[in-house]
């Protein structure tokens, strides 16, 4: 399962945050995965407590939206919604297009509790 890789890599992330901001706990992670990103939101939250456990994200709340994907038309110039497989221009339904986004995964915030200073 390729999805328990990526959270590994996300608990990487998480913990070099948590300890550049010298938080004991994180309660809250939200992710924005577009659909041609090649990672499936369902199999990424079921692999989630596997990877986060030990970590000071174990009993965090991992919640992902879904981004759109948007394409920039090569012909007339504009910006729409595409789907992922029909990536055409919504104004003049031109098929040269290029992609502004819906093939990514990014960290959108990350809630934490600090430590307290002693």
């Amino acid at each position: 399962m390729h999805e328990l890789a990526v959270c590994q890599g996300l608990m990487s992330q998480i913990g070099q945050i948590a300890q550049r901001e010298n938080a004991e706990r994180i309660s809250r992670i939200l992710l924005s995965i577009g659909p041609l990103s090649g990672v499936e939101a369902s199999l990424l939250s079921d692999a989630f407590p596997i990877a986060a456990a030990g970590t000071v994200a174990e009993d965090a709340e991992l919640s992902i939206e879904q981004s759109p994907i948007k394409v920039k038309c090569l012909s007339c110039g504009a910006e729409s919604e595409a789907t992922a497989n029909r990536l055409v221009c919504a104004a003049c339904g031109d098929y040269r297009t290029q992609l502004l986004s819906g093939d990514e995964m990014l960290l959108m915030s990350v809630e934490l509790e600090r430590r307290r200073s002693a």
